[in-house]
């Protein structure tokens, strides 16, 4: 069965190939659109990436043992976000969330299928709550609208994901394919995408629904703007992302006020 499903996919990328012109267009106009990978295949693909990235030595994982409070209050977070409604895939998707001890880096990202990472560095580095939500936000939207699949295909190409899925990638792939996701970037339109579907996700909850734009805003007042880390970087730039995340927020009347949370708390949860 999995050999006939493998022979379907690879004509349907010979079709897609000889016309090329029109699935590019479909992908302009909405990235989500086009996709040969089912919700299974993203399922299968994250858990070995999830499981690769939590065997190797590169990323130091926090234990939930250890850590039991820091982990309860960021699933709290996330749990909320994915309680709005507005989470297509919230009961396809696994939804686990670990947090990886590196303090200088300011990364958070989330593979296929929900397996989502935070860095402690963009942790410490957020000033509350709505900003944390809003980048977890917009990481969970590039795993909802199933963007990675496709940018994954873009880069490695389809044969590779494929073998992946069937379980005959070559020895290496998976390391590669891991070390490659934190740092995908993904089209404008994606990034986009994720920057109204953040907004989209946080209006229904108690958060500042542009939370995000914190993020953008606070690297900008630190001169930072060019050297925005890949989860939140390609384009446009980070003030246009400001610009664009506030007028989404308005545009659905969501609320912008700043929730009561008392973010130092959770901070002082980490390994200094």
């Amino acid at each position: 069965m999995q050999k006939i499903r493998a022979y379907f996919l690879l004509l349907l990328i010979a079709l897609t190939f000889t016309f090329e012109q029109t699935a590019c267009k479909v992908a302009t106009a909405g990235e989500n659109q086009f996709n040969l990978f089912t919700v299974e295949d993203d399922k299968k693909l994250g858990a070995k990436v999830a499981a690769e990235i939590e065997s190797s030595p590169d990323y130091k994982i926090l234990s939930e043992k250890d850590y039991p409070q820091a982990y309860q209050y960021l699933r709290g977070i996330t749990n909320k976000i994915l309680n709005s409604g507005k989470v297509k895939h919230r009961n396809d998707f696994q939804w686990q969330v670990k947090i990886i001890h590196d303090d200088k880096t300011l990364n958070a990202f989330c593979t296929p299928g929900g397996y989502i990472y935070v860095y402690t560095g963009i942790i410490k580095f957020l000033d509350n709550e709505d900003q944390l939500a809003g980048v977890m936000g917009h990481e969970i939207a590039h795993a909802d609208r199933r963007h990675s699949t496709r940018q994954m295909t873009r880069t490695y190409g389809i044969q590779t994901l494929l073998d992946v899925v069937l379980g005959k990638e070559k020895q290496g792939m998976m390391t590669q394919i891991a070390q490659g996701l934190i740092g995908l970037k993904y089209g404008r339109e994606a990034e986009k995408e994720a920057d109204d579907y953040s907004v989209i996700y946080l209006c229904a909850t108690e958060y500042q629904s542009n939370g995000a734009a914190g993020f953008f805003q606070k690297l900008l007042s630190q001169g930072q703007g060019a050297g925005v880390p890949e989860f939140l970087s390609t384009h446009p730039s980070p003030t246009n992302r400001v610009a664009d995340i506030n007028q989404k927020a308005a545009a659905m009347k969501c609320s912008t006020k700043l929730s009561s949370k008392n973010y130092q708390t959770f901070k002082n949860m980490l390994p200094k």
